[in-house]
């Protein structure tokens, strides 16, 4: 682990913030009456960059990149820029540095307090795939509706299995989401209904967004494919279990997961990430040689669920795992992606899939942890869940920990409205 660095922003330095020194993640976020810009968060500030760049403290080269509504021009500019801005941001945030810090006027101006400001979708998504990663997770649903001896399809440990999602619907975090419509069969019945889903479920996923594009026709190896990741958010797979249980057959998932899809607001980038790169779960048997990969490709981050009804004084932990048993890493998502030929560019979002863990309190959607509502959980206040009611609230956390200081990503949080 790096040794931890102090900041002249306080907030930054207190071992429990998801935004020390060593994090510095980016966001776009705008303040009442202003434009929405390229911001980075450290302790409970956000810290303007096109602020910064006003007054000559960013790099030449990331010029005109920060008064964005988006991170696609700055994330464009490729990955020695992004080393350069990290490089003179930890700098200028240094406790021992005096150029933003000793500046009164510009410091006033470049850092805004988080209470203060609103965080919009950080990247525009030209395009969204999620994957379905989790040994644990396509074991337990595979037990619940296939024979439980054989929960995974053949397919399964031999390819990254993953399907094409629809990008429009990606929203931030804070966007209220309504109770989808759609085709229900029920049991015994000959013919479907039409209804709002009665099995609303979340899913817990950490996603990537792409930051070097690639060209039609020309694969991505699992050696190059981190360079083509600039950072990572948490992801809410919003899933409507009973919509999807009539559709996915023969084609996959389509209204039961187009209605919302979540982020969150913050992108933490790969070279934050880098000291919590851990080896890769064993895999058996062993993959294809363009599946084959080197090195360390899995990332130790704490992951956990809480979900709060409405009126309830507190929210509830329904969840905790880590994002490093996931079985399929990222680097084989992004092979398998492209070796069709299938380009990807700046801002596409890849999902991981749901991640779940081996026990019940560690399974990242309600499907696994109630047994697809049969056996219901018991919040702190009382109430029971099989699966989400209006007016719930689930919010979604995760962090690296280091020694004495946290990488975290913030939160995802999303709220369950009526349909309409």
């Amino acid at each position: 682990m790096t040794a931890p660095k102090t900041s002249w922003v306080n907030s930054a330095n207190d071992g429990q913030t998801h935004f020390p020194l060593q994090n510095l993640p980016y966001g776009i976020f705008s303040t009442t009456g202003g434009a929405a810009r390229v911001g980075v968060a450290i302790g409970n500030q956000i810290v303007d960059l096109a602020a910064l760049d006003d007054a000559g403290l960013m790099p030449t080269a990331a010029k005109g990149a920060f008064a964005a509504s988006s991170l696609n021009r700055f994330i464009a500019l490729g990955k020695p820029v992004w080393t350069d801005v990290r490089a003179r941001l930890t700098a200028l945030l240094s406790a021992d540095d005096q150029r933003l810090s000793g500046n009164v006027a510009l410091r006033d101006k470049a850092l805004v307090p988080m209470s203060a400001a609103t965080l919009h979708l950080p990247v525009d998504i030209p395009g969204y795939t999620d994957f379905y990663s989790s040994r644990e997770h396509a074991t337990n649903v595979g037990r619940m509706f296939r024979d439980p001896e054989n929960a995974l399809l053949p397919n399964w440990l031999e390819i990254p299995i993953g399907y094409n999602g629809r990008a429009s619907s990606v929203v931030v975090s804070g966007t209220a989401l309504h109770r989808p419509n759609g085709q229900i069969k029920l049991p015994n019945e000959a013919r479907p209904i039409f209804s709002p889903c009665r099995k609303l479920d979340y899913e817990l996923e950490m996603a990537f967004i792409v930051g070097k594009p690639s060209n039609l026709g020309e694969p991505v190896s699992t050696g190059d494919a981190p360079a083509h990741m600039f950072g990572l958010v948490i992801l809410n797979d919003w899933s409507a279990r009973d919509i999807q249980q009539w559709e996915y057959v023969p084609l996959g998932p389509f209204n039961s997961k187009s209605f919302g899809t979540s982020i969150s607001p913050w992108v933490v980038t790969m070279d934050a990430l880098e000291p919590f790169r851990r080896e890769n779960p064993a895999q058996s048997p062993e993959p294809l040689p363009y599946l084959q990969q080197q090195g360390q490709n899995a990332y130790d981050i704490d992951l956990e669920v809480a979900l709060q009804p409405a009126g309830a004084t507190a929210a509830s932990t329904v969840c905790r795992t880590n994002f490093k048993a996931m079985y399929w890493t990222m680097a084989q998502q992004l092979a398998h992606h492209t070796v069709s030929g299938c380009n990807v560019r700046i801002g596409d979002l890849m999902g991981s899939g749901t991640i779940s863990g081996t026990t019940s309190d560690s399974c990242g959607s309600l499907l696994e942890t109630t047994r697809n509502g049969a056996e219901p959980v018991t919040l702190a206040d009382g109430a029971k869940r099989g699966f989400l009611e209006d007016g719930d609230t689930v919010t979604m956390t995760g962090w690296c920990q280091g020694e004495g200081y946290r990488v975290g990503f913030g939160e995802v949080t999303g709220k369950i409205l009526p349909a309409r």
